[in-house]
């Protein structure tokens, strides 16, 4: 079953929203009982909210470079996948090991030009979590 889960599911330490994977509490929890339609159309979701808050502080340089590093380092990605998405998961697994974006195939923009790769993952991180809260919120009221 594909699931946008990356093994930190911060919900079990009381989030609402988790870290790892952007979905909501009742989203995690019915996951399973999706049909692959709806899971389709989420992985799109969270896709396009890690491309637009990444891509505040990110931006792609050689989408190339960029999957080789993510099979060196063994971190697991969707072959559909957009590159910005794909940074995240680079970002949050090397963080504190990347020392030259480029060599990633990234390039720091906006915000982020002036962080480290560390506080370039908090930020998006944390804007992350804030859109996703919102998207819960939003999901709830019209429930």
């Amino acid at each position: 079953m594909t699931s946008p889960c990356v093994g930190v599911c911060s919900t079990s330490v009381g989030d609402t929203v988790c870290r790892g994977c952007q979905r909501h509490l009742a989203e995690i929890r019915d996951w399973p009982g999706y049909d692959e339609v709806q899971r389709a159309g989420r992985m799109h979701e969270l896709d396009a909210l890690r491309e637009r808050v990444a891509g505040e502080f990110l931006r792609v340089t050689d989408a190339a470079r960029l999957e080789a590093q993510l099979q060196r380092y063994r971190i697991r990605y969707r072959a559909d996948q957009p590159a910005l998405s794909r940074a995240v998961e680079l970002l949050r697994v090397g963080r504190r090991h990347i020392q030259e974006l480029s060599r990633y195939g990234l390039a720091a923009v906006g915000e982020g030009a002036e962080l480290s790769c560390e506080r370039l993952h908090e930020h998006i991180t944390l804007r992350l979590l804030q859109a996703a809260e919102h998207r819960r919120l939003s999901v709830d009221d019209q429930q």
